[in-house]
């Protein structure tokens, strides 16, 4: 997910903090931003709050990859 890892760095949020704001491991964004895994459906709404953003932002990215 490029565009997770693009919007948390613009809103100046850290794997880390962004990871304590979801309640969840630091590695597991890890993962989601070098696409090891993806984030639950029903966490999209909770990322795209905290970092100010819409869940179809987060998954511009990788509609753009799939379209190529």
């Amino acid at each position: 997910m490029d565009a997770l890892r693009a919007i948390r760095i613009h809103r100046g949020f850290t794997q880390e903090s962004l990871a304590n704001e979801l309640g969840i491991d630091r590695s597991t964004v890890t993962k989601w931003e070098t696409g090891e895994s993806m984030p639950r459906a029903e966490l999209l709404p909770k990322i795209a709050k905290v970092l100010n953003c819409t869940v179809d932002e987060l998954l511009n990215s990788n509609r753009r990859k799939e379209s190529n």
